[in-house]
């Protein structure tokens, strides 16, 4: 069974900088495709990040695209989300998902992944 546990989530001042970690249990064709979500009360669940573990090939959310940057170990076994110069629009929660890497389909569409963790909190404060 896949098992996704995020850390490093917390409170930090605007234009600060906070590393989210995602320990993946395994690196087969259910965990090709990594990527970070986030979620307000007023807002759909929006992708932010993925990358493609194999060739480590990366997508962005327009609203993060230079600011926060995906990444993973050598082992393939944690997922990386820097997240700097954070606004307060970034206060969300979370979530590290996982699934297998589909040409047809958007990276950063929810829908394409199988397994989620359980989320950390990010709260930026002006």
């Amino acid at each position: 069974r896949v098992q996704l546990v995020e850390s490093g989530g917390g409170s930090v001042q605007a234009g600060g900088s906070l590393r989210l970690s995602c320990a993946v249990s395994e690196y087969t064709r259910n965990t090709f495709n990594m990527g970070w979500f986030r979620q307000t009360p007023d807002k759909e669940r929006e992708g932010v990040a993925v990358i493609v573990r194999h060739y480590s090939r990366t997508f962005y959310a327009d609203s993060v695209k230079g600011r926060f940057t995906i990444s993973q170990d050598d082992a393939k076994t944690t997922v990386f989300l820097q997240m700097n110069n954070v606004q307060p629009d970034d206060t969300a929660k979370y979530y590290c998902a996982a699934g297998p890497y589909d040409l047809n389909t958007e990276p950063l569409d929810s829908r394409q992944y199988n397994y989620w963790g359980q989320g950390t909190q990010v709260t930026v404060a002006s």
